[in-house]
């Protein structure tokens, strides 16, 4: 029989299979995850999570198999799921009070894909409150940990997947990324997350921003596993083709990306570029045009005018038991700030119906034509860029950031990056390019949109160059 710790270092991809030709079964691999899930409590990545509830799942994967039953692609996989996305057997909280016993009335559709699939939900993760914010450093329910550093945060607003994912309490998890959730948490956490196009997989039954930008995705420990969860969604199990390293055209915009960054970050992130030049691959430096200014006249318009409506909506349709001003009246400090701040109704800094409407029609389009422009001018497989500014910060300084003799706002160490991506709705991989100062560094890449499964391939041949990071080597797991 397989030994823990070779369970827990397991692909998702591998452990399937090895669930599959009966060299461990589901309830001996569950319970070599719930095991590295108990001992990492202190990381609080979860918010629910029922072991009794996936050992009996795990057996029920076991007595398929022993039935002779098709069993699917990811049969017996425990997988974290975010906890804004909706689980008909578990509460989904959005990590806020007033949801800490709702129990939707139907499974988010990813969720029911993955369970046809074969997959158990491992439990319900901890995030950002209602996802708004980059730290995971929930008022409600705890901080959410980085399993390099306990003393840090693990990104947000997708910090309990990214943290289990990390410290090996499973190699797969769902979150979800308006702006950067799912991509800031694995950066930090020295994951890889991917994006996809927006609208690739379906959104609905998870707690919303903006259906302009929100779009659900995964975390997992290598590329591989991104690529089985893809064929799982999408159901396109073609093999993903991977790159000559010689014929690939990586473009990099320093202006805006590569501006400003944390000097032992820029070094990692140097030293990448040389390592895939050395290796063949062609570098394009090439600015875009006016990306701050589109940026600036988008994202945050966008998201602060929706996400009151948004939320709204979503809790009628999945049944909650309360409407928005009641679950408003729960949230934390820091989130009643902002929604008093942006977006509740007369909100001092309020989007106007002209405002917004101009971000969505005018500037958001002229978005996405400069970016495939710039794509298409430069004739780049996909463009490179450092993740965020910094490294994972300490817990509670969300405000400014000292980098060299800088101090940079928090919002902008940390998602200045991520944001003409996600706003554009292209598809997004972060992959760890190494440790600065013993914190996860990561690069991130961006394809033309629809580019998913090219982009992906492209992720298969830079990991091969970069490798992977080992599992945290300290902290309580």
């Amino acid at each position: 029989m397989m030994t823990h710790d070779a369970m827990i270092a397991l692909s998702a991809a591998d452990a399937v299979d090895a669930m599959r030709d009966g060299r461990i079964t589901a309830l001996a691999y569950a319970q070599a995850l719930l095991e590295r899930c108990a001992a990492g409590a202190a990381l609080n990545a979860f918010i629910t999570l029922d072991a009794d509830a996936v050992r009996a799942a795990a057996r029920k994967a076991d007595a398929r198999r022993a039935r002779g039953e098709p069993l699917g692609p990811l049969h017996g996989l425990p997988i974290p799921v975010k906890d804004s996305i909706n689980t008909v057997d578990l509460p989904t909280t959005a990590g806020t009070t007033a949801l800490r016993a709702f129990t939707p009335v139907r499974d988010a559709a990813i969720v029911a894909r993955l369970r046809a699939a074969g997959a158990i939900v491992l439990g319900k993760t901890n995030l950002h409150e209602l996802s708004l914010g980059w730290t995971s450093s929930n008022l409600a329910y705890g901080a959410v940990r980085n399993p390099w550093d306990l003393a840090r945060i693990p990104g947000g607003s997708s910090g309990g997947t990214a943290a289990a994912v990390a410290a090996g309490m499973a190699p797969l998890g769902l979150a979800e990324d308006t702006q950067g959730s799912i991509r800031v948490p694995a950066a930090l956490c020295g994951i890889a997350g991917f994006r996809p196009t927006t609208g690739r997989y379906p959104n609905d039954g998870c707690a919303p921003i903006s259906a302009l930008f929100d779009q659900i995705g995964p975390h997992a420990r290598q590329v591989s596993d991104i690529v089985l969860f893809d064929s799982v969604i999408t159901g396109d199990d073609a093999p993903v083709a991977v790159p000559c390293l010689s014929d690939l055209r990586l473009g990099i915009a320093p202006g805006y990306f590569f501006a400003d960054l944390d000097p032992a970050l820029a070094r990692v992130v140097a030293g990448v570029i040389d390592r895939l030049r050395d290796a063949g691959v062609t570098i394009v430096e090439a600015d875009v045009p006016g990306l701050g200014d589109l940026i600036d006249a988008i994202t945050l318009c966008v998201q602060v005018h929706d996400v009151v409506p948004a939320l709204t909506e979503w809790l009628a349709r999945s049944g909650a038991p309360i409407g928005f001003d009641a679950m408003l009246s729960k949230v934390s400090p820091d989130v009643m700030v902002l929604l008093r701040h942006f977006s509740l109704p007369g909100a001092a800094h309020a989007i106007s119906e002209v405002d917004y409407l101009a971000a969505r029609d005018v500037h958001l389009p002229a978005l996405r034509a400069v970016l495939a422009a710039w794509f298409a001018e430069h004739r780049v497989d996909a463009m490179l860029l450092p993740a965020t500014m910094v490294a994972a910060t300490p817990i509670g300084d969300d405000t400014t950031v000292r980098i060299g003799h800088k101090t940079v706002a928090f919002t902008d160490a940390v998602g200045r990056n991520i944001a003409p991506g996600s706003t554009a709705g292209l598809p997004g991989l972060v992959l760890p390019a190494g440790l600065a100062q013993g914190l996860p560094v990561a690069i991130e890449l961006d394809g033309p949109a629809g580019s998913d499964r090219r982009l992906l391939g492209i992720g298969l041949a830079i990991e091969a160059v970069l490798g992977r990071l080992p599992l945290p080597d300290h902290g309580p797991v």
